[in-house]
């Protein structure tokens, strides 16, 4: 079978996007990145157990620690305080970790061209992230044509991004229909023994459960 890189952060859209993957009848290969981030220990988990319930046997986990030592973010830096309950708020957030994407999608792609695969897989939202600027369609297309420009022509490796135009009700709508292992994902940017609830990343998610009138599965502190 054809077989894709799928990146798994351990969050909800990366599940989902993998499920999307999977539904495909797709080979997957995942491919999880640590970055210094606050629960870098509890993600790395939530990949693994992802990986386990799909069968993966192609994993790769990978760390960027250069990013957590570039700084400029509260996912990286803990003296920058994560914004709570602003899930709304104008601007791009102090969560926001400078030019990410490009960093793992230049892991996802290079291991692509290694294993064979022709798609790679990445759960980025659009319409309702955070208003980070590589989460955007056009940032997308834009690598679509690094990756055409900077590969072996036979290589011909393509960015999926099944989740761009969805809102998190629709995130988890799919997630549900498609059977995706929801409890098995885990979201919060700051906490990882118990869900925060206030962060950009919890409360997104909270919303999204709610719309779809389904309860989230994993726990909370709050």
């Amino acid at each position: 079978m054809p077989k894709a890189v799928c990146l798994v952060s351990g969050g909800l859209d990366s599940c989902v996007s993998a499920a999307v993957a999977a539904d495909s009848g797709l080979d997957l290969a995942f491919l999880h990145i640590s970055y210094g981030q606050r629960t870098q220990v509890r993600e790395r988990r939530a990949f693994q157990e992802i990986a386990d319930f799909y069968g993966v046997q192609d994993r790769l986990a990978a760390n960027l620690s250069h990013l957590a030592a570039i700084g400029g973010s509260a996912l990286t830096d803990e003296t920058i305080d994560l914004p709570q309950d602003q899930v709304d708020a104008e601007g791009i957030p102090v969560s926001y970790v400078p030019f990410r994407n490009s960093c793992l999608l230049s892991v996802a792609v290079g291991w692509a061209e290694v294993l064979g695969a022709r798609r790679v897989y990445i759960g980025a939202v659009e319409e309702d992230s955070s208003g980070y600027p590589d989460c955007r369609e056009s940032f997308f297309r834009a690598f679509n044509v690094v990756i055409r420009e900077g590969t072996r022509p036979e290589s011909q490796i393509k960015l999926m991004t099944p989740l761009i135009h969805l809102r998190k009700k629709a995130i988890v709508e799919k997630g549900l229909q498609l059977g995706a292992p929801l409890h098995l994902t885990w979201s919060c940017y700051r906490d990882e023994d118990l869900a925060c609830g206030h962060c950009d990343s919890c409360l997104l998610r909270l919303r999204g459960f709610e719309e779809a009138g389904s309860e989230d599965p994993i726990d909370y502190a709050e």
